[in-house]
């Protein structure tokens, strides 16, 4: 569905730059708007995850994580075991 939005700018100078780059990539001036929105909702959802990593990261130092490498080696291990064991049987 498409949908009409009719935006001012203020800055005729952006305005400018924005009709140019479009006319440079051979694209509507509307897809790129629409792009650069895009990307910024997502660094605004990645932003509201920042602190929940971060707090993970704590967590996990002030716990005495493992290394992602060592965790999968012994998963490997496992998986082989029992992989075996059902060979078996």
């Amino acid at each position: 569905m498409t949908r009409r939005m009719t935006v001012v700018f203020h800055d005729e100078d952006l305005y400018t730059e924005l009709k140019v780059e479009a006319a440079r990539r051979h694209k509507p001036a509307s897809d790129i708007v629409a792009q650069a929105i895009k990307e910024w909702l997502e660094s605004h959802e990645d932003a509201e995850l920042l602190p929940v990593v971060e707090a993970a990261q704590t967590e996990w130092r002030e716990k005495g994580g493992r290394p992602w490498a060592k965790v999968e080696k012994n998963l490997e291990r496992a998986v082989s075991r029992r992989e075996r064991k059902a060979g078996q049987r």
